[in-house]
């Protein structure tokens, strides 16, 4: 999606379970194009802050505003 779109937003609300393999691919789809991570769960909102992955890639509270940003 990616290489298709300028710009991805994934919604992460529904996200119960977050280790090292997907940071890894948010990560390795971030440096590929624009990837902004929206409503993250409270559990992968926490693991990022954990691994500095926050730092890295553009987390945002709502899909709106993902997507308008």
């Amino acid at each position: 999606a990616v290489e298709a779109h300028p710009k991805v937003v994934l919604d992460a609300s529904g996200i119960t379970f977050a280790d090292s393999t997907l940071l890894n691919l948010l990560i390795l789809t971030h440096q590929a194009g624009t990837l902004r991570v929206a409503a993250p769960s409270q559990q992968l909102q926490r693991l990022c802050e954990i691994t500095a992955v926050d730092t890295v890639l553009e987390i945002r509270q709502t899909v709106d505003d993902a997507a308008t940003s």
